[in-house]
């Protein structure tokens, strides 16, 4: 799998180098290092024209599901910098849409393991604190009606003895 897929870099022959993004259901577009973009989509049209397309939001064209535009708007509604990077946003977005899939991807497993088809809040606490990187991340949250993981310290579990002819039994 690629860092970013869809991205694929050619420089055969050596002297013409190009970049190539090819978005979901489209033929490959090529710019190369003049700036000038070729290929035609998969309507036929030129990829360089936009006449009568529809409007794409910057969660589609970044491939991600969280909201690009509402994380713009509340990275400058929050006073953390005088101005915000176009790119940002995005970064921030692909971060935390990570974030979610790992932790609910870890939370099913729990429900799954409990015989459960719904995750609740014992479910994420289990996922959460059982994963190493994420319990580090989270280790200072509290939640909410998630119980304690399970824990018994090895010293307090009775030690196995030998059965034999000389060994005593602790049954009574």
């Amino acid at each position: 799998d690629h860092l970013w897929p869809g991205l694929v870099f050619s420089c055969l022959p050596p002297s013409h180098f190009s970049l190539y993004f090819i978005p979901p259901n489209q033929s490959p577009i090529d710019i190369d290092m003049s700036g000038k973009v070729s290929g035609k989509s998969k309507s036929g049209k030129a990829a360089g024209a936009s006449s009568d397309s529809k409007a794409q939001s910057r969660s589609s064209k970044a491939g991600l599901q969280f909201p690009v535009g509402r994380i713009h708007r509340l990275l400058k509604k929050g006073n953390y910098a005088q101005r915000v990077g176009a790119g940002a946003p995005v970064y921030l977005a692909a971060v935390l849409e990570y974030l979610a899939a790992e932790i609910l991807e870890l939370a099913g497993n729990a429900a799954r393991d409990n015989k459960k088809h719904r995750i609740v809040p014992r479910h994420l606490q289990l996922a959460i604190r059982n994963d190493e990187e994420l319990g580090k991340l989270l280790g200072s949250v509290v939640i909410s009606q998630g119980g304690v993981v399970p824990h018994i310290d090895p010293s307090l579990l009775p030690t196995a003895t030998k059965k034999g002819k000389g060994a005593a039994s602790q049954e009574m």
